[in-house]
């Protein structure tokens, strides 16, 4: 990570962490949830290399990013004021820049592109289709997530994620480095299912096993 710079810059009436290198057409990089700029670490030296400027800053409520206690702080009008201020530092001029979303970044970046075309130059997207925006499904969070309990069940994460304080306390139990280590080592081929009062769906002694490409560090 050796060249990437941090600073903090004022968008939306909030703190945001930046991390950037490089000179040259602006790569403005989304990250998804449990994540920070950090994801983008390799993918931002590589670019800065080839001439391009990398920008991953850390989203409203990630990181070193402000979070603003209330619950009706993170629609995604917020999110995109937010990096609407963001390229309005980065690039003064009008700039149309690049733009590379993932999970929650995605969804932000789908958002940016609808609200913002005049500002977005290219769009590289990953795990967060565009038809997931279908406007007759799409009108409020509440039908969103009723439609997923409605087809996945209660124990869905997203469905989990819903009543303020819940997931918070039993992730409070288990601890964020347990927690960090599950989300990235967590994999199936089926829905991500969090019972109440089951962790993951393994006892709570077995032992985490890193991949080789996530490291203690890294955690």
């Amino acid at each position: 990570m050796e060249g990437i710079q941090h600073r903090i810059v004022k968008v939306n009436g909030i703190n945001m962490h930046v991390a950037e290198k490089g000179q040259g057409p602006v790569i403005l990089f989304l990250h998804g949830f449990p994540e920070l700029w950090y994801s983008w670490r390799h993918q931002i030296t590589a670019l800065a290399s080839l001439g391009y400027r990398a920008v991953a800053p850390d989203l409203r409520g990630f990181g070193d990013t402000d979070a603003p206690p209330e619950v009706t702080s993170y629609t995604c009008f917020h999110g995109i004021a937010d990096l609407v201020g963001l390229i309005d530092i980065v690039a003064p001029n009008d700039e149309k820049m690049f733009v590379v979303g993932h999970d929650w970044g995605a969804f932000m970046a789908w958002f940016l592109c609808l609200f913002r075309p005049d500002r977005v130059k290219a769009l590289v997207n990953m795990s967060v289709t565009f038809d997931h925006f279908d406007p007759n499904t799409s009108v409020s969070n509440n039908k969103r997530i009723e439609a997923l309990r409605a087809y996945y069940g209660d124990d869905y994460y997203m469905c989990r994620f819903q009543k303020p304080g819940e997931i918070e306390a039993e992730f409070a139990q288990i601890g964020i480095e347990t927690i960090i280590k599950e989300f990235f080592t967590f994999w199936t081929p089926g829905l991500i299912i969090l019972p109440k009062g089951k962790r993951f769906g393994h006892p709570p002694d077995v032992p985490i096993a890193l991949p080789s490409w996530f490291s203690e560090e890294d955690v």
